[in-house]
């Protein structure tokens, strides 16, 4: 069994902020933004998952991801899936999520280019604790004001197919290529596997689990690796003490035990659902 914590890289980004959230230290007053913090293997590698905080005070680009096929067709290991744990809104705070009504390729280009498609995204407000899962070829937004946990595919492209004037690249025939310009339909609804074990989605890139209170359970070794992401209060992954802020690899099979305030995030690759067994006593 291998418990690894995984390093942080801060990523600066012209729509983020200079106060982040507990645990993160705040950017200087006189620095660039920050709008992630990405979790890496110290070890390298190319695993499967990334796992990222975002912080907003601007809307991200309009945007899209390509799915496994495209990307692979552009030489690249796979596409891009993601998921988003929202953690604070500010009041009014929305996330834009597919379009209020389908669009043909024609359609979708003239509104990327006069701007338009900023009102055809379907705009949701969001609290603290939604989840959406966000399948590659989605349109999508994150408004300002939002601080979140995204699991996603371990890849890093985006295709932007507006961005409000900034001075950036847009990547518009790629955009339309990638893009599946319909209304999003939520592809998984959240259901209880056991008390505090909640199922946010499984697959078809990876699953992804809420455990909240004490738990005490036995995981298998799948030959998977896991990733941990506690969002509040405390545990332990085998011997390796787990805390909010930190993500950690598990590899193999391992003992978690989570105390009675833990808020955590579990999630590994495909479309099975790792059982574990409860040990509780």
């Amino acid at each position: 069994m291998t418990v690894t914590r995984l390093i942080t890289r801060r990523v600066e980004k012209v729509w983020g902020r200079h106060a982040l959230w507990p645990g993160f230290p705040d950017a200087a007053p006189d620095a660039e933004p920050i709008g992630e913090i990405w979790f890496e293997d110290p070890r390298g590698g190319d695993p499967d998952l990334l796992v990222k905080y975002l912080f907003t005070a601007e809307k991200l680009s309009i945007q899209v991801h390509p799915d496994d096929a495209m990307a692979q067709s552009m030489g690249q290991r796979r596409g891009k899936d993601e998921a988003w744990v929202v953690l604070a809104a500010d009041a009014h705070a929305t996330i834009g999520v597919g379009l209020r009504q389908v669009m043909t390729p024609d359609a979708l280009r003239a509104a990327a280019l006069d701007g338009s498609i900023e009102q055809r995204l379907d705009w949701r407000p969001v609290t603290p604790g939604d989840v959406y899962y966000s399948p590659a070829g989605t349109i999508h937004a994150i408004g300002a004001g939002v601080t979140l946990v995204e699991v996603q595919q371990n890849a890093d492209t985006t295709f932007r197919l507006y961005d409000y004037g900034r001075p950036r690249e847009l990547h518009l025939e790629e955009s339309i290529a990638a893009a599946d310009p319909v209304p999003y339909v939520a592809p998984h609804v959240a259901r209880d596997l056991s008390p505090g074990r909640t199922l946010l989605a499984d697959g078809p890139a990876f699953v992804l689990e809420r455990w909240t209170g004490a738990q005490r359970v036995d995981v298998p070794d799948t030959s998977a690796p896991v990733w941990l992401v506690p969002l509040a209060g405390a545990g332990r992954a085998d011997d390796e003490a787990l805390c909010a802020g930190g993500t950690w690899l598990a590899e193999g099979d391992a003992r978690l035990d989570l105390d009675f305030d833990s808020d955590l995030l579990r999630a590994y690759s495909g479309d099975i659902v790792m059982t574990p067994h409860d040990t509780r006593t």
